[in-house]
């Protein structure tokens, strides 16, 4: 039977006449009320299973299991709400659309969600507040921090030559870890043996001769380096030794600069006059970032500094500037320290965003994790190495090279 005839009354068939009774529609009669079986005819027609008119008397019938055989899946919308079936009424267990035979009627879930409590007001949904922090372990950090102190002020003050064997071994630990994550990340081999040896004569060198003992050091362990890769097989040649000279320059070679410092007749003083600003510099830009912090400094690199941290970072180190170039220096004045103060802000900020942006380019948080709540030591000499040179120089201008 076509869609077209589904309006049409029901003629006599398979299941015998029908005849329309009020208030119950057309009822099935007995199978030899009608005209004979037509077995042509049966051939370009289907039987349709008869249906209750609406209203009258067909919800007496409701437990009339041939009411229930009459009222089949052809008939589902008239008489069920939509995903109500069980499986099992047709043979393959499951109930179709009759405009689309492919596709299975949804059941529903066999563990819906419990729905909400009536008698309870409704409330939004609202995240848990987070509490504002810094992001690393502050307790170790400060433990670290107070340890490395009092290693580098025992060793700057009882004899100079153990404070640079310090200076020395900071600077071969950073080297390690920067050729470590160059090769981990970058597949950059830039050799750490010459490295190491060139970068600790280098310290020493700086600290005996001077300024020209550190250049002409620098310069050895640069030409190390390429003999060194011309081992290995000369792919990447280029990469791996420009790699090579440069972490010679940013490690030891900026290091050497403290151990000039540290040359002078108030040497010890004068370094911890660059490490006190320097330490106070970060600080001032932890502390006032953390509490007031609003706009980025420079987002693309460092996320987390802003430029009311940088404001605390110059105001804190000048004000330690002036203390020092004070009570600290020989023949040094309080404005002085107002420009070194100034001076180191700006490079310690510097340099703490030129590593970042080294890891950056790397794909990592630190350096290394040899401290606990600071990193590796590279993540430490970030903002020192950079601000050596400016206080050396400053300092050699304010009040000679002693």
């Amino acid at each position: 039977m076509n869609d077209s005839s589904w309006g049409a009354p029901p003629q006599a068939g398979y299941w015998g006449t029908t005849e329309q009774v009020p208030g119950q529609g057309y009822v099935q009669g007995a199978a030899t009320a009608g005209p004979a079986y037509d077995a042509h005819n049966a051939q370009h027609t289907r039987p349709m299973p008869i249906v209750p008119e609406h209203g009258g008397a067909q919800d007496d019938h409701r437990d009339d299991p041939r009411a229930a055989r009459l009222s089949g899946p052809l008939f589902r919308d008239e008489t069920f709400p939509e995903g109500t079936f069980t499986a099992g009424t047709v043979p393959d267990g499951t109930f179709r659309d009759q405009t689309s035979p492919a596709q299975p009627h949804p059941v529903a879930p066999q563990n819906p969600e419990p729905m909400p409590d009536a008698s309870q007001p409704a409330t939004p949904s609202q995240p848990a507040p987070q509490k504002k922090s810094a992001g690393r372990d502050l307790g170790a950090a400060i433990g670290v921090g107070v340890g490395l102190g009092a290693v580098i002020v025992a060793s700057l003050f009882v004899v100079k030559a153990v404070f640079v064997g310090v200076v020395a071994v900071a600077v071969v630990v950073g080297l390690w870890e920067l050729t470590k994550r160059l090769k981990e990340r970058r597949d950059i081999r830039a050799p750490l043996v010459p490295l190491a040896l060139g970068g600790a004569a280098m310290v020493v060198a700086g600290y005996v001769r001077g300024a020209d003992g550190a250049w002409v050091a620098m310069a050895l362990t640069a030409l190390a380096v390429l003999v060194w890769r011309m081992t290995e097989p000369p792919e990447n040649y280029l990469r791996d030794v420009t790699a090579g000279v440069f972490a010679a320059f940013y490690v030891p070679f900026l290091a050497t600069f403290v151990a000039m410092m540290l040359a002078a007749d108030d040497g010890p003083w004068r370094v911890l006059t660059f490490l006190l600003l320097t330490v106070v510099s970060d600080t001032g830009a932890y502390a006032v970032g953390w509490r007031f912090g609003r706009t980025k400094l420079a987002p693309r690199i460092s996320p987390g500094k802003t430029r009311e941290g940088l404001l605390g970072a110059v105001a804190f180190a000048m004000a330690a500037g002036a203390l020092c170039m004070q009570f600290l220096i020989d023949g040094g004045q309080w404005w002085q320290g107002l420009l070194l103060g100034l001076a180191v802000a700006a490079s310690a900020t510097l340099g703490d965003l030129g590593e970042s942006m080294i890891k950056r380019d790397l794909g990592i948080k630190d350096m290394g994790s040899l401290l606990p709540g600071h990193g590796g030591i590279m993540d430490r000499l970030d903002s020192l190495l950079p601000t050596a040179p400016v206080a050396w120089l400053l300092l050699v201008v304010f009040v000679g090279s002693g």
